[in-house]
């Protein structure tokens, strides 16, 4: 499969092979969401079926799927796992006015694929994805296509992701390797397992960031959190902990411009186990003493990220915590039903303003800001420290390390009991202590607390916005667990005002 230029909208490409048009409709599949709309245009045996077919096999992951021609039934219908999708073709169709006739507008929430579109004329929805087969009259190969897709409206910007995808993997490499999506996170990012001769590797992309409305000094969240824009800090950190001894992924080709990564593949073995998961006990004991490895280091807040480049890690400042406990005033209390009046808020920051305190005058390190069970994966040939994976960083910040500490000994994915919780608190202040008689270990407690209590305050933020916002209410399901988590942080005896806020304020899921 090869890239051509554009030439316009879109992007163009040579399919030499039925093997290269499978790979092509999972590319298709893989940036498709509930909604989309694709025509699909071409002369008879051009292999428009053929495309339909492999790409609904893909999204069932079922190969063996009876994906028949629509040209008599007109539409056929698929529950898909990610979404439904119609399947029409408008070969028979007498004119435009017939297509209300076949109710495809009255489809929620589905994909729908259109065969032989052109007959649509103007009917066509204005924000659909167009693609265009058609057999080379200089080719001798019977299987060889030219496909042309397009996006419009909406989908444009996603086709032309797709293009520059595409061309990546081609110039570094991977044009050839089988490609499997993975699951997603909360973020921007996407993620596909590629295989190539046999080796595995991970496709990163992410698009860099759009900024946000301006929330302070004309700034958007995302740059007064310190959130990274694009892939440059996650570069620069996985070397950074690699040079280290740390279990990183390597990254074996880089577009630092247009966010695409290819990277070692880790594998799948988590730290926890179970339904519901929970903690193996060894495996987050191993997690702890990664990060007592770590901040025994003099890290560096400024780290190369390609010859002549470098980035500097941010400080996690006062701005960055405040921000992100507002959080919990902007969304988690109006998902409660209790919005906070003007005159809380403004007693709620200053007690932050003053718990923080302490954190801001501690010695910094790196915090990775995300060191819990989603992005530890086990690697169980390696030792040592270096048997956690990391995943996950492109947000550190320069900061105290009790923050990493309690993101791990207070995961926000999974049920840590107070028992283990102490145990292992007690690992990590043990093994400080053993390196450096001078570590404080009361004052190491005092501020994991407050960082427990910051973090979990901004999760319950980030799960109601997430629901409330972005239409992902799975993430309510953490509530319980995160407030139980803010409870256990609050009883620190450093933090009595702000508890009694919380208690006045902040209603329990």
């Amino acid at each position: 499969m090869q890239t051509y230029s554009s030439g316009g909208p879109g992007f163009t490409l040579a399919l030499v092979n039925e093997e290269a048009t499978r790979r092509l409709a999972a590319d298709v599949a893989n940036m498709l969401k509930p909604g989309d709309f694709i025509a699909l245009a071409g002369d008879l045996g051009a292999g428009k079926t053929t495309f339909v077919r492999a790409m609904v096999a893909y999204l069932a992951n079922d190969t063996a799927i009876e994906v028949p021609s629509p040209s008599f039934t007109l539409v056929q219908h698929y529950d898909l796992p990610r979404f439904p999708l119609a399947h029409a073709d408008f070969y028979r169709l007498a004119g435009a006015n017939e297509l209300a006739e076949l109710g495809l507008d009255e489809i929620a929430d589905a994909v729908v694929v259109i065969e032989w579109a052109e007959r649509a004329g103007r009917a066509l929805p204005k924000d659909r994805i167009d693609i265009t087969l058609a057999l080379s009259p200089h080719h001798a190969a019977i299987e060889f296509r030219i496909v042309r897709i397009a996006g419009h409206g909406a989908a444009a910007a996603r086709v032309d992701r797709l293009g520059a995808m595409l061309g990546f993997l081609k110039e570094a490499g991977f044009g050839v390797a089988t490609r499997t999506r993975i699951a997603g996170d909360a973020s921007t990012r996407s993620y596909e397992r590629l295989v190539r001769d046999g080796e595995r590797f991970i496709l990163m992309n992410a698009p860099r960031m759009p900024d946000g409305p301006p929330l302070r000094r004309g700034l958007p969240y995302s740059a007064i959190a310190h959130l990274a824009e694009d892939v440059k800090p996650f570069v620069a950190v996985a070397n950074g902990l690699r040079e280290r001894g740390f279990s990183a992924p390597q990254i074996f080709a880089a577009d630092h411009d247009a966010g695409f990564l290819v990277l070692e593949d880790l594998g799948t073995e988590l730290v926890v186990a179970g339904d519901p998961p929970a903690p193996i006990p060894e495996r987050y004991e191993r997690a702890v003493d990664a990060l007592v490895a770590l901040h025994r280091h003099e890290l560096p807040d400024v780290l190369p990220v390609a010859p002549q480049a470098e980035y500097r890690i941010p400080l996690y400042d006062l701005d960055a915590y405040l921000i992100e406990v507002e959080l919990l005033v902007d969304w988690y209390l109006p998902f409660r039903g209790a919005p906070a009046t003007a005159q809380a808020r403004a007693l709620f920051l200053s007690i932050w303003r003053d718990v923080v305190s302490p954190a801001l005058d501690a010695p910094k390190t790196w915090i990775l800001r995300d060191y819990h069970s989603p992005n530890l994966l086990w690697q169980e040939d390696r030792s040592g420290t270096a048997q956690i994976g990391l995943l996950d960083f492109q947000d550190a910040v320069m900061g105290p390390a009790a923050f990493d500490v309690a993101s791990l000994l207070q995961d926000a994915r999974v049920d840590v009991v107070e028992e283990l919780e102490t145990a292992l608190f007690e690992r990590y202040v043990g093994a400080r202590r053993a390196h450096d008689p001078d570590f404080d270990a009361n004052a190491f407690a005092g501020l994991y607390a407050t960082l427990a209590a910051q973090r979990a305050t901004k999760i319950l933020g980030i799960f109601a916005r997430l629901d409330r916002r972005d239409g992902k209410p799975q993430y309510l399901r953490h509530l319980p667990r995160i407030y139980a988590y803010l409870c256990r942080a609050l009883g620190h005896p450093t933090l009595a005002r702000l508890r009694d806020w919380y208690c006045t304020h902040v209603p329990p899921p």
